[in-house]
């Protein structure tokens, strides 16, 4: 039966400002929250970048019911693969179970600006394919000496154990993602703009090679990103944080200002058109309705963002979230 998360953008809000956002969010009825993991925003001029993971202790303290997780944090350079495992096994601790542990293969935004490399795609995988078994295994409370190609442990154990198995995540947008994701973890992470091409190239590879690995359908996650505003010009002011997202290069940029002048430099419909803009509750309804009849998904993670953000997440709760949970038969 899905379920409905709010996203958490630190490229966007400050700290403090998401765990009031958090707090708002479980009040309003959402069943989780999706938090970024970023070093370096989308833009440098109307930003944020906050350290995720302090922010999520904080959350999970401010809270009592919605799940957490990370949307996603990269587990291959800035941070060794079994330091993931330690903060998932603690926020797990403080939330009192309620962590899930989002992970990608990630963009040189967060790794270039500390003289991380970033390879190419294979070699990015290859390295997942590593870390995920190593956080599967620590998080399972294995002493682990590990000698891979990339990574090495040494009798590591996580002596603050999670309370129970923390589901793992990862994010994937094509078919060799979503592949390696239903062979070592429990579950995909998808952004969907055209659900048909989403569920050709994610939905049924994962499930391809979760059959022919003798394991279950992984678990989906399908998020969307949608702008609410009652103009074109207020979309575009709403939109500030996030314009670099769409920029060209995004995936190697080191510098946000470089993304930023990118984004200044195209026309600006072009980019408004890569979002989904909603002007009412109904328009909401409509844009993510087809992530639970189409995608058929299993967590709807609602990313959206406006000029009176807290006023938009208690009309989703209001207006928005009770359609879409009868559309999903739920009738709570």
């Amino acid at each position: 039966m899905t379920r409905f998360a709010y996203f958490c953008g630190h490229e966007q809000w400050q700290p403090e400002q998401l765990v009031e956002h958090a707090v708002r969010a479980e009040r309003a009825g959402f069943d989780g929250l999706v938090v970024s993991e970023h070093f370096h925003p989308w833009v440098d001029d109307t930003s944020a970048s906050g350290f995720a993971f302090s922010t999520i202790g904080a959350i999970a303290q401010a809270t009592e019911r919605v799940d957490i997780a990370t949307g996603v944090t990269t587990p291959l350079f800035r941070y060794h693969p079994a330091l993931v495992a330690q903060a998932a096994a603690t926020m797990d601790r403080l939330s009192n179970g309620r962590f899930n542990l989002g992970v990608g293969t990630g963009e040189n935004i967060n790794e270039g600006p500390l003289d991380y490399p970033f390879p190419k795609y294979a070699e990015r995988a290859a390295r997942m394919s590593e870390a995920l078994e190593i956080m599967r295994r620590l998080l399972d409370g294995e002493k682990l000496t590990y000698d891979g190609e990339f990574y090495r442990t040494d009798r590591a154990k996580l002596y603050s154990p999670p309370i129970g198995s923390v589901p793992i995540w990862m994010a994937a947008g094509g078919p060799k993602s979503a592949a390696l994701a239903a062979r070592q973890a429990e579950g995909i992470i998808t952004s969907v703009k055209v659900p048909e091409e989403t569920f050709a190239r994610v939905i049924e590879p994962a499930r391809t090679a979760a059959d022919e690995a003798g394991r279950p359908h992984p678990k989906v996650l399908a998020s969307r990103w949608s702008i609410f505003a009652e103009s074109h010009d207020e979309a575009w002011e709403a939109l500030t944080s996030w314009r670099g997202l769409r920029a060209p290069g995004r995936l190697e940029a080191v510098d946000p200002a470089e993304l930023r002048e990118r984004a200044d430099s195209m026309d600006r419909q072009e980019i408004l058109s890569r979002y989904s803009y909603v002007s009412s509750p109904e328009d909401y309804i409509d844009t993510y309705l087809p992530l639970v009849t189409e995608i058929g998904a299993d967590i709807v993670a609602i990313q959206t963002t406006s000029l009176h953000q807290e006023a938009t997440i208690d009309m989703l709760g209001a207006y928005v979230l009770p359609r879409l949970r009868e559309a999903a038969g739920r009738t709570e």
